[in-house]
């Protein structure tokens, strides 16, 4: 909109100085004149047309600066001859007469045309647009016919900013203006350009496509440099756009001036050289460039890579081999390239011997073979730019040498006559088909079959009105030359797609522009494609694709922390805490592992933790699995032992089925302690207590059994009354209950809080101790309460039969045992409290086996001895002899007890 507004007072303040209207006599009538008129140079041919096609071409590069001691505004002078422009001018005569040599389009019309210099300045497309719809007549404007011939539309402006000044004016009046260079976004918008269209592609695609040309190559961390006008500004602020949609960054954004300014020249050469960014985005013409490109040599800025837009990536001006070392590498899009039939010949066709008052040929001439034509005053070569770097004092440098008119263009190598690189010039033809084909349509109308209302009527040539010819502009379609298939849509804008070249250098010096790929861009799909066996040439000190980042990709293991005030793209790597992993390089979070995992070293990975177990594969495993099975074995031996001498006075002595339930008892605690090695599982973690409880209940209430006989005995041995002795029923009914009581505590206990499998992760990070959750620790305690409270009473029972005389010692054994018994139990408790993971349930089946081992070695160990190795003293005399209770110097055997209390003998109180 301010630049809608700074056409609109440019128009204004044009109109008011070039009309001036005085006031005579009071009797004299009102007359107007002209203070000047504008310095527009161009072309016109409008005699014996019926129509006339306007053209804004920038045949020079810049206007001279204004002379400052001079108040009133005065039309400016053009320098800095545009090869390039000159070129673009004489394609859309050509194209022109072209047409009106064809029979199938506007037959019985022929086609005009007036042409201005825009000079590549706002101010001259002003001019040219007032003059385009007034011309510069004396006493009257005449609106659209200035030449004699009705102006049907205009090819041009050849700028972005020139065409939005341009179209600002014409816009006001709906005239048709289809532009070939301009590609700024903002034309789009119809509420301010309503009668604007194009055959160039706006930079909306072209900005998407440079961020997918960045994303395709890797790099994050981008500079951009735009010219300071509508073309740059708007260009970048897509991009930037576009940049932050795909989170990637712009490390600087400078500006190149219009009129030089050293002071913001040299803040872009010093974001270039201090930022690490080695891509950079450059948005400008090559007319802009220019003094630019002379900075970057001048610092000798080099090891940079430039995406160039498709204004300068195949500019004659910029792309000099004396550039490459700065330059070369470039990589950016162009409009396809194409071959004009007949232009070269028609290029050629030019001196300016043809028409001495043709300025523009005069000067071509002039400075193409840098000579002075005679008898000419137009200057060439000039420059009035000042404090510009690196440039050459060049103010009026007329050359002293004479122009012949004999110079050959076929010598010439310069942008006017090269024709292998017809891009812009290109869609200059297809502007001027656009309105043709327009034009033709509407010339085909048949009256009651129009597109207007009411009555569906039709416009006439010449008299339209710019509306009715935007009708057809608007709808229309059309194959070129070549076979594209051009479609206006209803912004004005035309699909298609993007060569993406890369300069480098061809066997003979000279800058090549390679194509490396397409971007296509229709309504339905937009695709970057990389031709994979084209090599693309990188200006950098390896030649490999430069690395354009503000901090490298984070490795994984690692994270992106944010820095404050920075953009997304500058970070720093931060490990993953423990736990946590990053898989991928450059991510922003760390993923939780699962609380079966760990993370490696480099915290890259999640790897499943090792699980600790007591195995039996493993030495500690299989050693207790080896004692546990000897010692069953041992167990069965001395089993085999007792039957075998079943019949013997010791194996019957205190209790035959007694001593057989405590070696099986003593096999089942035995071999429950297998249940606590291997993996747990939820069966295992139930049947490892509950069988070692049980088994323990059985051996202890045997035990029970037995001392509770030789407390009896003791009593009768000291008692002067008549004592009865135990019935070994009764014995077998302690022993019943006691398992009984257990059994009942352990189906309890299975059944309401049964223990399970529990992964333990909190005594060591990096393990999982795969152990038993025992559930309810009261039903535990009540389970094994049990068996202390059996042990207790063996140990107080047979504490006191100790005394008991005995041949072999039995009572004395017991006690022994108990003690032994207490003590590895107690011991166990610390120790176990003190020890994890696996090694506790090592110290767990250690206790078992050595209670296990105390009580079968304190137990039947003795018995054994006598019955293998001294069987003379496995005798009813020994075993089971009578004696007198007041003979103190003959022993009392625990086995059979008699007493004679006042000569009464006393019936044994422990034989069977």
């Amino acid at each position: 909109m301010a630049s809608r507004n700074k056409c609109l007072a440019l128009g204004f303040l044009a109109f008011l100085w070039a009309e001036l209207c005085t006031e005579g006599k009071e009797k004299e009538e009102q007359t107007c004149r002209l203070l000047g008129k504008f310095d527009l140079n161009g072309y016109v041919d409008a005699k014996n047309h019926s129509l006339v096609i306007g053209g804004l071409f920038p045949i020079h590069s810049r206007t001279i600066p204004a002379n400052e001691s001079i108040l009133e505004p005065v039309s400016a002078k053009c320098e800095g001859f545009n090869f390039r422009g000159f070129r673009w001018m004489k394609t859309m005569i050509h194209t022109i007469k072209e047409i009106n040599e064809r029979k199938d389009i506007l037959p019985n019309i022929t086609l005009g045309y007036q042409i201005f210099d825009t000079c590549f300045t706002i101010s001259k497309s002003v001019e040219a647009a007032l003059v385009f719809l007034t011309g510069q007549e004396e006493n009257k404007p005449n609106f659209r016919n200035s030449t004699g011939a009705f102006l049907a539309g205009i090819i041009g402006a050849g700028g972005s900013s020139l065409s939005v000044a341009a179209s600002g004016i014409l816009g006001l009046y709906y005239l048709p203006q289809v532009g070939y260079a301009s590609t700024c976004s903002i034309l789009s918008d119809k509420y301010q350009f309503p009668s604007y269209l194009r055959t160039i592609a706006s930079d909306k695609i072209q900005s998407e496509a440079m961020v997918r040309l960045i994303q395709h190559f890797g790099w994050v961390w981008i500079g951009t440099i735009a010219a300071d006008d509508d073309y740059g500004k708007y260009g970048v602020k897509l991009f930037k756009e576009n940049m932050e949609n795909a989170n990637l960054c712009i490390a600087f954004s400078e500006i190149i001036p219009k009129v030089y300014s050293y002071e913001k020249m040299q803040r872009a050469v010093d974001a270039i050289k201090t930022s690490t960014a080695r891509v950079i985005v450059l948005y400008a013409s090559d007319i802009d460039l220019s003094p630019f490109v002379l900075e970057m040599v001048y610092h000798n800025i080099t090891d940079r890579t430039w995406i160039a837009s498709e204004a300068w990536i195949t500019s004659a001006l910029i792309a000099k081999p004396e550039y490459f070392p700065y330059f070369g590498g470039s990589i950016g899009f162009a409009i396809p390239r194409s071959d004009i039939p007949g232009l070269k010949e028609f290029l050629y066709d030019v001196h300016p011997s043809k028409d001495p008052n043709d300025v523009l040929t005069i000067e071509f001439w002039q400075t193409a073979f840098n000579c002075t034509w005679p008898n000419s005053n137009v200057p060439y070569n000039s420059d009035h730019r000042v404090n510009m770097t690196g440039k050459e004092d060049r103010l009026h440098a007329m050359s002293d040498t004479f122009c012949t008119g004999e110079e050959k263009l076929e010598d010439l190598k310069n942008t006017y006559l090269d024709v292998s690189q017809l891009r812009i010039t290109n869609n200059v033809k297809q502007a001027v088909y656009s309105m043709a084909y327009a034009l033709d349509s509407l010339s085909r109308c048949e009256e009651g079959r129009g597109p207007y209302v009411p009555g569906n009527t039709c416009a006439f040539i010449p008299d339209f009105e710019p509306w009715q010819l935007m009708y057809y502009l608007k709808t229309l379609k059309f194959t070129t030359h070549d076979g594209r298939r051009i479609e206006i849509d209803e912004n004005g804008d035309v699909t298609g797609y993007y060569d993406i070249l890369n300069w480098q250098l061809d066997d003979n010096g000279n800058i090549a522009f390679v194509k490396v790929g397409e971007y296509v861009f229709t309504n339905s799909m937009f695709e970057l494609v990389i031709t994979k066996n084209t090599t693309i040439f990188w200006n950098t000190e390896s030649s490999e694709c430069p690395h354009s980042v503000c901090a490298d990709v984070c490795p994984p293991g690692t994270r992106r922390g944010i820095r404050q005030g920075e953009p997304i793209c500058c970070f720093d790597c931060i490990p993953c805490a423990d736990g946590y992993v990053s898989q991928e390089p450059g991510q922003r979070k760390c993923k939780q592992c699962g609380e079966d995992y760990l993370t490696n070293a480099q915290k890259s990975e999640c790897v499943l933790k090792e699980v600790e177990f007591l195995a039996y594969d493993e030495p500690l495993g299989f050693t207790l699995v080896i004692l546990s099975i000897f010692g069953a074995l041992v167990v069965t031996a001395v089993t085999v032992v007792y039957v075998v001498y079943r019949h013997t006075p010791l194996v019957n002595a205190n209790d035959r089925e007694l001593s057989f339930l405590i070696q099986v008892s003593l096999i089942i605690t035995l071999l429950s302690s297998m249940f606590f090695i291997g993996k747990p599982s939820d069966w295992s973690c139930m049947a490892r207590h509950v069988t070692l409880a049980l088994g323990y209940s059985l051996c202890l209430s045997c035990i029970l059994g037995k001392t509770i006989s030789l407390f009896l005995a003791y009593r009768i041995s000291q008692s002067k009354t008549r004592l009865t002795s135990m019935h070994p029923v009764y014995r077998k009914i302690v022993v019943l209950i006691s398992v009984l009581v257990e059994t009942g505590v352990c189906a309890a206990y299975l059944v309401l809080e049964p223990p399970r499998v529990y992964k333990n992760m909190e005594a060591q990070n990096t393990k999982i101790i795969l152990e038993c959750n025992e559930g309810s620790i009261e039903f535990l305690c009540s389970v094994f309460g049990i068996d202390i409270f059996l042990a207790l009473l063996c140990s107080l029972t047979t504490s006191v039969a100790r005394q008991l005389p005995d041949n072999y010692y039995e009572g004395k054994c017991i006690t022994f045992g108990m003690l032994v018994f207490f003590m590895v139990w107690i011991c166990f408790v610390p120790v176990y409290l003190n020890t994890k993971g696996k090694f506790k349930v090592a110290v767990e089946i250690f206790a078992i086996l050595a209670s296990s081992y105390d009580l079968l070695g304190c137990i039947f160990a003795p018995k054994c001895f006598i019955i293998l190795l001294r069987p003379k003293r496995n005798t009813n005399e020994i075993v089971g002899e009578r004696i007198s209770t007041l003979d103190k110097g003959i022993q009392l055997t625990a086995s059979s007890v008699s007493s004679e209390i006042n000569n009464t003998v006393v019936s044994t109180v422990l034989d069977d």
